[in-house]
C-alpha cells in the first residue's frame, strides 16, 4: 500500500473522529482496519493507526491554527470532509519532515475534491495556502 492509499485511509478515520467520543476511537479504528479490504496487511494497518493517533493528539493545536487562518469560518462550522482533510494536511506540514508541504496540500485538495462538496478543494487549498505561508 502506497502513501496515497494510506493517507486516504487515515483521512477516513479522521472523518470518524467527529462522530464518536474520544474514548470510542481506539475501538472504531480497530473495527475500521479489521473490516477494510483496502488495507493491505498488518504493517499498513499499524502505520495507519499510528498516524491517525498522532493526528488526533494534535487536533487542539491543529484546529487553533486552522481557525486563525480562516475568515468567517471556524472548525465548528466546516464540513466534516474538509475538516478531516485539513487536519491531516496541517499535521503533515507541521509535524512530518518527510512530507513536503506541497505534497500535503495537493493530497488534501484531491481528497476534498473526491469526498467533499463542489468547492471543497478550493476551500481546503485556500486555507492551507495561508498556513504554508506562515512557515516560510
Amino acid at each position: 500500500m502506497g502513501r496515497h492509499e494510506q493517507r486516504e485511509q487515515i483521512f477516513r478515520l479522521l472523518f470518524q473522529v467527529e462522530f464518536h467520543e474520544p474514548e470510542d476511537m481506539p475501538r472504531q479504528m480497530r473495527l475500521f482496519l479489521e473490516d477494510n479490504e483496502e488495507v493491505g496487511g498488518q504493517q499498513d494497518a499499524d502505520a495507519i493507526e499510528a498516524r491517525c493517533q498522532a493526528v488526533r493528539e494534535k487536533i487542539p493545536v491543529i484546529d487553533k491554527l486552522i481557525d486563525e487562518n480562516t475568515e468567517g469560518w471556524d472548525t465548528t462550522r466546516m464540513g466534516k470532509v474538509e475538516l478531516a482533510a485539513l487536519r491531516l494536511a496541517v499535521y503533515e506540514m507541521r509535524y512530518d519532515e518527510n512530507i513536503p508541504a506541497g505534497v500535503a496540500i495537493n493530497e488534501a485538495v484531491e481528497i476534498a475534491k473526491t469526498y467533499g462538496q463542489e468547492n471543497a478543494g478550493g476551500f481546503v487549498n485556500a486555507i492551507l495556502g495561508k498556513i504554508v505561508k506562515l512557515g516560510d
